[in-house]
């Protein structure tokens, strides 16, 4: 039986074409990028004309684009660069208790190193306080990091507004986005919406692994994380992989060639998933915002009263149904995930939450036997919890 996929935001299945566009890579022009010799020009011209691809998706130009080894390196490279390039202007950061664990993390290191971070509350949707943004800026304030839209429950930020907040400072105040569970899934202009910083990721649209891009806003001064020689960029520094970029290059000119398409085909499938679950099972609860139009077009988080979601993952699983419970950067554990809990969910409506993040290459015909099994698994479950009583 064909395994159904519905963790597209841990990883995506790469596109035939993507693969097909990596092979040349590793097989014939399997070489690096090098000054006066006919094999290096050609891969500088490839990747140039790779970064452009990249650049004209987000409306930036093309030397603000820097090619990494992923989108946990670009969030480093961002983040750890400005903060050590620009603490003699201020030691102060703000972030929010909803972020991806790479801005969370790094926050914290930073707090460790004397950095004073305040960390933003959000509402029951995850949606940032933007009250508390705007009495946390301070003079010494230099950094504003945020997850555009969230890994957990797909609630986008109000990225247009927080910009807006930043810009009434007397002061420069810098904007990171992690926006890997965003690019590609909506429609994103660095220079209109004010960003300085932002990251992505390759695997997150159908382009391989160990490959993403950050970008830099022309001006913006980031200090060296990653010492070496400079390959191919100056941020990344050694052997970034070519077959990658290509892979990557050639996932964002699919993605964008039909984007609002793209985007409406998950947009009704992630509704036909929710209207599907919410008639067939009853007792859930959808954590992710009501309004589809707050929320990315691929992510629906639901909790299935009474039932722990690990169970339900690893009955699905055994259905060869691939789905996720919680954040999947803490699905190894058992703690209450941190997201759901910050929006004032349950520590049991929190173990209960499983998450679906589709993809183009789901079907409502894999909907339709997903929904079926999964009504299954809850009343097995429900059957053996001693929380659930059918009266």
């Amino acid at each position: 039986m064909k395994r159904i996929y519905m963790n597209n935001c841990l990883t995506t299945k790469p596109d035939p074409a993507v693969i097909e566009a990596m092979m040349p890579y590793l097989t014939e022009k399997y070489y690096l990028p090098e000054h006066f010799i006919s094999t290096g020009t050609q891969l500088e011209e490839d990747i140039a004309a790779f970064k452009h691809i990249v650049a004209a998706s987000m409306g930036a130009e093309d030397e603000e684009i820097h090619f990494t080894s992923g989108g946990t390196s670009a969030n480093n490279l961002a983040i750890k660069g400005y903060l050590s390039a620009n603490a003699a202007k201020g030691t102060h950061i703000i972030c929010s208790v909803v972020d991806y664990p790479d801005i969370l993390t790094n926050a914290a290191f930073f707090e460790d190193s004397g950095f004073d971070v305040t960390y933003l509350s959000a509402d029951a949707e995850g949606v940032i306080n933007l009250q508390e943004l705007e009495a946390a800026i301070r003079p010494e304030t230099i950094l504003m990091m945020t997850t555009l839209v969230n890994h957990t429950i797909g609630t986008i930020q109000p990225l247009a507004r927080i910009r807006e907040i930043l810009n009434q400072a007397d002061h420069a105040i810098a904007l990171h986005v992690d926006a890997g569970q965003a690019y590609g899934k909506l429609p994103i202009d660095v220079h209109a919406n004010g960003i300085d910083m932002m990251s992505v990721s390759g695997h997150k649209i159908h382009g391989p692994k160990g490959v993403g891009a950050l970008y830099v806003r022309k001006g913006i001064i980031l200090g060296p994380v990653k010492h070496g020689i400079n390959r191919m960029d100056k941020l990344e520094t050694g052997a970034t992989s070519t077959a990658a970029i290509a892979g990557f290059a050639k996932a964002v000119e699919l993605i964008f060639a039909d984007f609002e398409k793209n985007n409406a085909y998950l947009r009704e499938l992630t509704g036909y998933l929710l209207e599907r679950i919410q008639t067939t099972i009853p007792h859930t609860m959808l954590n992710s915002p009501a309004d589809p139009s707050r929320r990315a077009p691929h992510n629906i988080n639901i909790s299935m009263d009474y039932i722990e979601g690990e169970a339900i993952m690893m009955m699905m699983d055994y259905h060869g149904i691939t789905i996720a419970t919680g954040s999947a950067c803490f699905s190894e554990g058992l703690n209450p995930n941190y997201v759901l809990m910050a929006i004032g969910r349950t520590h049991v409506q929190s173990h209960g939450s499983l998450k679906f993040t589709l993809s183009k290459f789901n079907t409502r015909e894999e909907i339709d036997f997903l929904v079926e099994k999964l009504a299954e698994v809850v009343i097995e479950l429900r059957k053996r919890s001693p929380l659930y009583n059918e009266e």
